[in-house]
């Protein structure tokens, strides 16, 4: 599902579940070292959502190369590579684009859960808090607090690679368009290294695509590089 809310610049691979019952036996030497000590759920996780990154990689045209953990736990990628990875109960998928199509890009699963109590309260702004409040009262089949929950995650995973700084949940203001499963992140931080992005941006704002579908929760913030902009391409 992961495909319906990117470009088609960006190389997309998901599973449901785990499929690799022994994770050492398709994990790099360093990547099975940085999960040496995890359970055998994790470890499976961890082996399943690199599976999805090599076989994306793939339609790029790329060999299976080491995924191994950077700063904040995010997949080091090959030179002139972007892309993210996520996971969930039951869902585990990889998204992938060259640096000339995609300047940074953040994907995230989750359940079509409520989120735990006191969760919301800790990452919502006042205006977010009234809009999911107001959402949840006419549409409550979607989980509106934990979509906000992944839109934020994805605006992270987005964030984190270009600036190499935190982003605090509440350092985002997420405006929604439950009609037309999109939302804009406004960030409420300076970050000079986004201003040579402004082309690729939506009035300085993350744009974003999200979905729910199956029980899952999707969302997508994917920032077009120069090759894209160059052809009229928009950002997800």
């Amino acid at each position: 599902m992961i495909e319906r809310i990117v470009p088609a610049t960006v190389v997309t691979d998901a599973v449901y579940g785990d499929q690799v019952w022994d994770a050492e036996s398709v994990l790099f030497p360093a990547e099975a070292q940085g999960v040496a000590t995890a359970t055998e759920a994790r470890r499976r996780e961890f082996a399943t959502v690199r599976m999805c990154a090599r076989r994306a990689l793939g339609g790029l045209g790329l060999s299976p190369v080491p995924l191994v953990r950077g700063r904040r736990g995010a997949p080091e990628w090959p030179a002139g590579v972007v892309g993210s990875l996520t996971h969930c109960p039951g869902y585990r998928a990889a998204a992938v684009a060259t640096a000339q199509d995609v300047v940074s890009l953040g994907i995230d699963a989750e359940p079509n859960v409520p989120l735990p109590a006191g969760v919301l309260a800790a990452i919502a702004t006042a205006a977010e808090l009234r809009e999911i409040l107001d959402l949840g009262s006419r549409s409550p089949e979607v989980c509106w607090d934990r979509l906000l929950f992944s839109i934020k995650e994805s605006v992270f995973k987005t964030w984190y690679p270009l600036t190499g700084r935190e982003l605090e949940f509440q350092q985002a203001d997420i405006t929604l368009d439950p009609a037309g499963g999109t939302f804009r992140a406004r960030l409420l931080v300076p970050a000079p290294e986004l201003e040579a992005l402004a082309c690729g941006l939506h009035d300085g704002a993350f744009p974003g695509r999200w979905l729910v579908r199956y029980g899952l929760i999707l969302t997508s913030v994917v920032l077009p590089g120069a090759a894209a902009r160059d052809s009229g391409g928009r950002p997800s």
